[in-house]
Order: C-alpha cells, then sequence, then structure tokens
C-alpha cells in the first residue's frame, strides 16, 4: 500500500496527551469498523477523513471536506496511519507542534467496506467502496487512487446522494456541539464526562451560567 504511505502529515508528537481542550467519546463501543472525519485548522483548513482497517486508521486529508455530490471529485490526500485512539481526539494541537491549531470531531460513526471484511485488498487495488453509517455522511462512497498519495473521495448515488454542501450546512462537532473557532477558544478547558455528548465543559457552563444571571 505504498500510495498511503507517502503522506505528509507527520502526526504531532503527544498529540493524545499534551493538546489542549481536549474531548474524548468511546468510540470503542461502536460496533463494526469504525471512521471518523475530523474538521482540522493547521496551516490550512481541511478534513481528516480517517478509517479503521488492522488496528490503525488509514487516513486521507481532503481539502475540501467531503460533497454529498456525486459530481463532485474531492481531492484525497494519502497521510500516514494514526492509532485508533486519535479517532476521539477534539481540541487545540498547541503552537511548536505540526498540525498546530484546533481539530473538530466533525463526523463519526461505522462504515462497512462493500466488497469484503477488511478494506486492504482494495486499497491495494486502487479502488475502495463503502458505505458510511455517520451523524451527518451516509451511504455509498468510493476511494479511487489517481498517482502518487492522491485520491478521489466521491459520493456514490444513492439515497443520501444531495446538491446540498453539507460542511456549510452542518458545521458543529459531533462529539460537543461546538464550532472550530469556539474549540479554538476552549484553552484549557476540560470537558467534565469522557463521553460523547455526555456533561459539559467548564468554559461552557461558566458561559451558560453568566446567561442566566
Amino acid at each position: 500500500m505504498a500510495a498511503l504511505r507517502r503522506g505528509e502529515s507527520k502526526r504531532p508528537t503527544g498529540a493524545k496527551s499534551d493538546a489542549e481542550g481536549q474531548s474524548r467519546g468511546r468510540f470503542s463501543s461502536s460496533p463494526g469498523l469504525l471512521f471518523v472525519v475530523q474538521k482540522h485548522q493547521g496551516r490550512s483548513l481541511h478534513y481528516d477523513f480517517r478509517l479503521e482497517e488492522h488496528g490503525v486508521l488509514k487516513s486521507w486529508a481532503v481539502p475540501k471536506g467531503p460533497s454529498l455530490d456525486p459530481v463532485v471529485k474531492r481531492l484525497a490526500v494519502a497521510v500516514e496511519d494514526h492509532p485508533l485512539e486519535y479517532a476521539d481526539f477534539e481540541g487545540n494541537i498547541p503552537e511548536g507542534q505540526y498540525g498546530a491549531g484546533p481539530v473538530m470531531v466533525w463526523d463519526r460513526g461505522p462504515y462497512t467496506p462493500e466488497s469484503s471484511d477488511h478494506a486492504a485488498a482494495s486499497l491495494e487495488n486502487g479502488e475502495l467502496k463503502f458505505v458510511l453509517h455517520g451523524k451527518k455522511l451516509h451511504g455509498s462512497w468510493v476511494l479511487i487512487h489517481t498517482r502518487n498519495n492522491h485520491w478521489l473521495l466521491i459520493k456514490q448515488p444513492d439515497a443520501y446522494a444531495s446538491s446540498e454542501d453539507v460542511t456549510r450546512l452542518k458545521p458543529r462537532s459531533v462529539l460537543s456541539g461546538r464550532t472550530l473557532s469556539e474549540i479554538a477558544t476552549m484553552g484549557e478547558a476540560r470537558r467534565t464526562s469522557n463521553g460523547p455528548g455526555e456533561g459539559e465543559d467548564i468554559q461552557t457552563k461558566q458561559a451558560h451560567q453568566r446567561r442566566q444571571k
């Protein structure tokens, strides 16, 4: 799978423990294989599309984010594999680390390869068809290898296809409900619960209390 190994994302060292204002969900409780899309404001804004395969997250950087329109072919640049634990990271990568900036869990859920139980063989052959069962992304999709570490992420025609811009219409995190700009201002805030959607972070509670006065 040489095309998947040529990426240069350089996952930040210590991102799991050092990132500020991080939120964590319970992805391990989700049945089936996991997919996650993380919106990331690093050197440039992009969406990291990740699929679980053989104990790691196969990853692609999608500059414009996924599109629900089957006519639209989104560039997806293959980057290095990430550990499964990174799937529920949401927060700020500190200054001085590669990719410094806010990271949002934009979508997540199980996925199913269409051709077999595992995606590895299809990725090796340069074309992977799969079905997403996320909060925002659903239905049939395909990743097609074009050259080097470049792939195309394309929505397949089905009941979930649409000309609507899902990244614009649904900008908030599925983990915390925040926008990317709100995550960027979290600082040292920590969630009061580790579960997805459970509890509120300290800053959110304080802001709510101020509005009540």
